[in-house]
């Protein structure tokens, strides 16, 4: 049985939305990790939020990012649910796997049904489970007192953000999610809009709760390299940190991996005019805090700035190796 217990593959549970998450998993796949992806139901403009309004429908755009993410399959099905119609009347803004995602959730009459299923079909490498089996709308309140409502609203708003709220406030965690992660050997949460895609799911009731319960995982927060215009505006590490600390109440990690790796001038000078500029890594504020860091260059530039998945996945493999290793 000991054997047995060493040979699996270290449970992973990676919590958040948007892209980020997505350039994260495809370097996590590559890994020998047993992953289990929990993402936001918030999501309410685009595609999602017309399949989300005209079907009553989770939003199944995170979702779809991320089981595209963890397919392992030719790349052209890859790009195939990745494509987004350009034109024709009702299609033009959709993309297909979210069509395809409403198409087996209408048929088998449940969303998470229909996430398995195209999870299957498309030979994904872990799970992918939504945070809750319904859609959730987010609301702000900003620091003027005024009450923001809606995912694709809220960075629009331009305002500081004092905290975020889900209606329904109880609205029920997936209990596979809950169980995927009171079993995870490791919790990984980020990178992604915090105040939309990040924080949402520990808003979930019994998700923060059954992180803080898990008491043998390592906990990881991996920080935005850029902030983010309407959500993080001059936020350093430390502040990300204690946004997450003021919405649950406790200190979830053991350790946060930021980007230290210089920006160059231009790349600056580019996000600079969307608003954006590079987190500073405030390492006493966040030390002190009790928070290990994991510094690295950690960005690659192309269209724009992503995590370098590879050297991402590298340092969060070897965390976990690391912490399995000492509790045997």
């Amino acid at each position: 049985m000991g054997r047995q217990r060493e040979a699996r593959k270290p449970r992973i549970v990676v919590m958040g939305g948007g892209t980020g998450l997505s350039v994260m998993l495809r370097g996590l796949k590559e890994k020998p990790l047993d992953i289990t992806a929990i993402v936001t139901v918030a999501d309410d403009g685009g595609s999602s939020g017309i399949l989300r309004s005209e079907l009553q429908m989770p939003p199944p755009g995170d979702i779809r990012n991320v089981l595209t993410a963890l397919a392992d399959v030719e790349p052209l099905l890859s790009d195939m649910l990745s494509y987004r119609f350009t034109s024709g009347s009702g299609l033009a803004g959709h993309s297909l796997g979210n069509l395809i995602l409403a198409a087996i959730t209408d048929i088998s009459g449940d969303f998470v049904t229909a996430v398995r299923e195209l999870s299957r079909v498309f030979a994904v490498r872990g799970r992918v489970l939504p945070a809750a089996d319904q859609a959730v709308v987010l609301h702000a309140e900003m620091e003027d007192g005024s009450i923001v409502s809606g995912e694709s609203a809220i960075p629009q708003a331009q305002g500081k953000i004092k905290r975020i709220m889900l209606e329904p406030a109880e609205v029920e965690a997936l209990p596979e999610a809950v169980e995927a992660i009171a079993e995870a050997d490791a919790i990984l949460i980020g990178p992604g809009s915090l105040y939309t895609s990040i924080i949402p799911n520990l808003l979930v009731p019994k998700l923060a709760q059954a992180i803080l319960n898990n008491d043998t995982a390592i906990k990881m927060f991996v920080c935005n390299v850029m902030t983010q215009p309407g959500e993080t505006d001059g936020y350093t590490v430390s502040d990300h940190l204690e946004a997450v600390y003021q919405h649950v109440g406790h200190h979830l990690f053991d350790y946060v991996i930021v980007n230290d790796g210089e920006i160059p001038s231009q790349i600056q000078d580019f996000y600079a005019e969307k608003g954006a500029k590079p987190v500073e890594v405030d390492w006493d504020v966040v030390t002190g805090r009790g928070y290990k860091v994991i510094a690295d260059t950690l960005v690659l530039f192309r269209t724009y700035l992503r995590h370098d998945a590879d050297k991402l996945s590298h340092h969060i493999y070897q965390l976990v190796e690391n912490w399995i290793s000492r509790k045997r």
